[in-house]
């Protein structure tokens, strides 16, 4: 009896303290989180993450990013990237009506996905945190996804790669971020509601028609293709919509609930669909407060929003920026395409990073996957390239803040650059009339060999010479009586190794004497040290 009792009081107590601690629970409204959220440091001293931006797009080997939209189009009018798509499909899978896109996601198995693998690759060339991609424009999840048939577990691989990212970077004492691009997947998809024109399918409906009933002996019985390509845009009602948008917010909240993210991008100007975009945000924030004691999140938007942080796809800032902000890059079409070239290599990505930090950003690469889950030959050395000079120069950028400017040379003066033709003088312009410029690529001219960036960190001076040759180099920004006032110059040193580097101050100037470089050299890292 005696023991019962104990049992008794013990349950009780355990329920207690359940009710308690439930009750401590924190659950801001989303004014009352935009009054004090802050950019989390965690996400500030990060400053180069890394992005699996995979799904079941990536399976075709050639067709461009936004293969499962054009694969039912016959022209794809100015989209350059997306022309082969339908030639390839036909090809490789047969006409639309016969093999859609529900199809390729049931031939894509990941059969070689292994996230430990990535995670750690990644951590060890640089990256401070990963993302990986929940959903594309073509509306599958790539989570156990209860509100949603279409996911990684049901169909394809038979995965819950979210699961298997977050496992492996937590495990690598990562931050882990999620994003969603699911906001325009109903005009995304209209074509595949469409048919041929001319030729001998002329009229014959793609796959976006069917039914579930349709599927009855297929491998896709039991599934309705309606729940992923939407409803058939004639049939759309505003009840329809909305609940279509409920629909997303269930699963969204289901994706921030269960896994847990550190970061949520929503691939958008703005909240995906409005207020259900900003419940999932407030959902996150208020997960973060709960477990740590403050808001520790990042949510990623493409525009000023109190709450959150911007996102720049595919390019970079004019200026140095009060508040942090992230710029996005990826090697050819967001998915892995064999017919087009790797947009970047380790200059330019280095460019990109440094050009970021100095300018108070991040750098979040996309490092694109086989169809498999594995890393493509020429990416991965191209980011163990990264890695390497990371290893050697990362006290110059993990940690750091931007100074008084972000840098000096002739595109920052927007003077003419002698060295380089009339593409690069153009592109100085038009940056200018802006607050974003486009990325820096292969195809983009070399930098002069007197641009620099500024970092900071405590007390040390950062000085990234970007495009470095021997010789001497003349930087206005860092002469004693120029308007940002550096104060004079102590010490001056190549960062790698600790050697002296040669250097002159003046009132108008700073002069320093570069060492010889061998052949096209990486940013160039000098640390320096001004009297207080």
């Amino acid at each position: 009896m005696m023991r019962v009792n104990l049992r008794y009081k013990l349950l009780a107590f355990v329920v207690f303290f359940a009710i308690v601690v439930n009750a401590q629970k924190k659950d801001l409204t989303w004014d009352e989180i935009v009054k004090e959220y802050e950019c989390p440091e965690w996400f500030r001293d990060a400053k180069f993450g890394i992005w699996f931006h995979w799904g079941p797009q990536a399976a075709p080997e050639q067709g461009g990013g936004w293969y499962a939209r054009h694969m039912y189009m016959e022209d794809v009018g100015r989209q350059k990237f997306g022309k082969m798509a339908r030639a390839y499909h036909e090809m490789t899978y047969g006409h639309p009506s016969e093999f859609g896109f529900k199809d390729v996601i049931n031939s894509w198995k990941a059969e070689n996905f292994d996230a430990e693998y990535l995670v750690n690759f990644s951590k060890k060339n640089g990256a401070k945190y990963i993302v990986a991609l929940a959903n594309h424009h073509d509306h599958f999840d790539l989570w156990n996804s209860t509100y949603h048939d279409w996911n990684s577990v049901n169909v394809g691989p038979k995965k819950d790669i979210i699961g298997e990212f977050k496992a492996a970077t937590q495990k690598a004492d990562l931050k882990f971020g999620v994003t969603s691009h699911d906001d325009r997947f109903l005009n995304w998809w209209k074509p595949a509601f469409g048919a041929d024109k001319t030729g001998d399918k002329a009229g014959v409906p793609y796959d976006g028609r069917l039914t579930k009933e349709d599927g009855k002996g297929l491998w896709w019985e039991g599934l309705d293709p309606k729940d992923l390509y939407g409803p058939a845009p004639e049939d759309r009602t505003p009840e329809m919509i909305d609940s279509i948008k409920e629909n997303w917010e269930r699963r969204h909240l289901e994706l921030v609930d269960k896994y847990e993210p550190d970061l949520l991008y929503n691939d958008g100007l703005k909240f995906t669909y409005g207020d259900h975009g900003k419940e999932v945000c407030r959902r996150m924030y208020n997960n973060s407060l709960n477990k740590t004691g403050q808001i520790d999140a990042v949510m990623l938007l493409k525009r000023k929003e109190k709450g959150t942080v911007e996102e720049v796809e595919s390019g970079g800032s004019n200026t140095l920026r009060e508040y942090p902000w992230q710029s996005e890059i990826t090697f050819t079409d967001w998915f892995y395409k064999k017919d087009r070239h790797l947009t970047h290599d380790a200059t330019t990505i280095l460019e990109m990073l440094v050009d970021a930090v100095s300018k108070n950003g991040n750098l979040l690469l996309s490092m694109e996957l086989n169809p498999d889950g594995t890393i493509p030959h020429e990416i991965k050395k191209t980011v163990k390239t990264v890695g390497d000079w990371l290893k050697v120069n990362g006290e110059a950028i993990y940690g750091t803040r931007p100074w008084k400017v972000y840098g000096d040379g002739k595109s920052v003066r927007g003077e003419q650059v002698e060295t380089v033709d009339a593409e690069l003088r153009n592109a100085v312009a038009a940056q200018k009339k802006g607050e974003h410029f486009n990325q820096r690529t292969t195809a983009t001219p070399a930098f002069a060999h007197d641009e620099v960036r500024y970092t900071t960190q405590g007390d040390d001076f950062y000085i990234v010479v970007m495009n470095p040759a021997k010789g001497e180099i003349l930087i206005p920004s860092l002469g004693v009586s120029s308007e940002v006032n550096p104060g004079k110059l102590k010490s001056l040193a190549q960062l790698y190794d600790g050697r002296s580097i040669r250097f002159k101050q003046s009132k108008e100037k700073l002069t320093i004497k570069i060492p010889a470089v061998n052949g096209k050299s990486f940013p160039f890292v000098l640390k320096a040290n001004f009297v207080k």
